[in-house]
């Protein structure tokens, strides 16, 4: 006997985040929201008016009689060295460009070209953010891992958002069950919010770097599936199958 997680009416609600995944990571609003939030966070971080903020939040995850140790045990600074990796730029190469070919490999040929262009263009707009801002990396605590760019915004956190949310979208839209699609994105959503979280813990960033790098990376996934939509509209971009909330349409008898 079925008993999934109901929402509204009875729907299994994995179903209806399934159903609105896209208000969920590319309607305009939610790029143009993410892009005024993201203009007023550099306005404050270049003022200096965030500066005790983060240094109150860095502090607090390391010991206080050794700030050189982060809080918890070592296995847990080890685990999130790991986890960090999902945001570097070796990890999001292999996983787009092994996106790419499985879209290839699903004929939709648009659909792989658009996700190249997508994640190449965050990068770009990642590297271009950083020069632009030019803002030094903590001194406060000694950093965990070796670092060389500039601190604003998180290059690990902006492209996590970029490639992960993106692919998360792509992805599910070849998907038609909406458990599944809801999967998928929330799975897209948990990576990027740990790789962000994992860089303050390591003493590479500032909060507020992480948080810049979450909205900006945000932006501009919701505005590559803004185009996206467009594009589906005008046939540019694969349809995506329709909708099963139940299962396998295939299946079912």
């Amino acid at each position: 006997m079925k008993l999934p997680l109901l929402g509204r009416y009875g729907e299994p609600l994995l179903s209806r985040l399934g159903r609105h995944e896209l208000p969920i990571l590319a309607v305009p609003g939610v790029a143009a929201a993410a892009i005024w939030i993201f203009v007023e966070l550099a306005d404050e971080v270049r003022d200096g008016s965030t500066r005790e903020f983060d240094r109150a939040l860095l502090l607090s995850l390391r010991h206080p009689d050794d700030i050189s140790d982060p809080i918890g045990p070592r296995w847990l600074e080890e685990l999130v060295r790991d986890v960090t990796a999902f945001g570097g730029t070796g990890p999001l190469l292999f996983i787009t460009l092994a996106a790419i070919l499985y879209l290839v490999m699903l004929r939709k040929y648009r659909s792989s070209l658009f996700l190249l262009l997508a994640v190449g263009g965050g990068q770009l707009l990642s590297s271009v953010l950083k020069l632009g801002f030019d803002r030094a990396r903590p001194d406060l605590v000694p950093h965990g891992m070796h670092v060389y760019t500039a601190s604003f915004p998180s290059g690990h956190a902006m492209m996590a958002a970029v490639t992960w949310l993106t692919l998360g979208a792509l992805l599910a839209r070849t998907e038609s069950r909406l458990r599944i699609k809801a999967y998928i994105i929330l799975l897209a959503v948990l990576i990027t919010i740990l790789v962000g979280l994992s860089r303050v813990y390591l003493g590479v960033h500032w909060p507020t770097d992480v948080l810049g790098g979450w909205v900006a990376g945000s932006a501009w996934a919701a505005l590559c599936w803004a185009i996206a939509l467009l594009l589906q509209r005008r046939g540019g971009i694969e349809e995506e199958p329709a909708p099963d909330p139940d299962g396998d349409t295939a299946n079912r008898s």
